[in-house]
């Protein structure tokens, strides 16, 4: 309730506007793209805690050193040490998937620095889970964020991705420059 209240006035002060689709109704995979600037993450909270969505994301272990780490814990943050993620990965994906308003948010194009391709493990999560996948965007030309439409992958990565790539086609992300095409390097025709 105190979320969604903050949420709230957070949507009823600031410039950016909250453009949605009604929130998932079962546990799902929410990319977040594109992503281009830490302030994507104050967006991401803006969003879920308007629609009541619980979110969990991954970050790296030295965000949550210090007097950040309950803080990003209570933000649903959970750590991941890089150098072995799949542990984790697999019981937060179980605790999901129990969980009727969960989401667990990913961003395929992964750090904001230079790169080429999204990342696939968001595409790897929902096959092998069969978790469908929500798609999240931030678009700063016309100061919307939101969710866009939930669906299942079906197995046929060059269609799945074209959906993908359809939707996010004209979302630029805060910083339009930053922007990185959605394309995975597993796709046919793509080197």
């Amino acid at each position: 309730m105190i979320k969604r209240l903050i949420a709230s006035a957070f949507w009823f002060v600031s410039r950016w506007r909250l453009a949605s689709e009604p929130a998932p109704r079962r546990p799902t995979i929410l990319i977040g793209a594109p992503h281009t600037s830490n302030w994507d993450f104050i967006l991401m909270l803006g969003i879920a805690w308007k629609l009541g969505i619980r979110i969990r994301w991954l970050g790296k272990t030295s965000l949550f050193d210090g007097w950040q780490g309950p803080v990003m814990r209570s933000l649903g943050g959970i750590a991941v040490d890089r150098e072995s993620p799949g542990e984790v990965v697999s019981d937060l994906v179980q605790q999901i998937s129990e969980d009727k308003t969960a989401a667990l948010v990913i961003t395929p194009d992964g750090t904001r620095g230079p790169h080429t391709h999204w990342k696939s493990g968001f595409y790897r999560l929902a096959e092998q889970t069969g978790l469908p996948v929500t798609l999240g965007y931030v678009d700063r030309p016309t100061m919307t964020t939101g969710l866009g439409p939930t669906f299942d992958i079906t197995g046929n990565v060059a269609a799945d991705m074209e959906r993908i790539r359809d939707f996010y086609r004209d979302k630029s992300g805060l910083r339009p420059d930053a922007r990185v095409e959605p394309r995975l390097r597993s796709e046919p025709g793509v080197d």
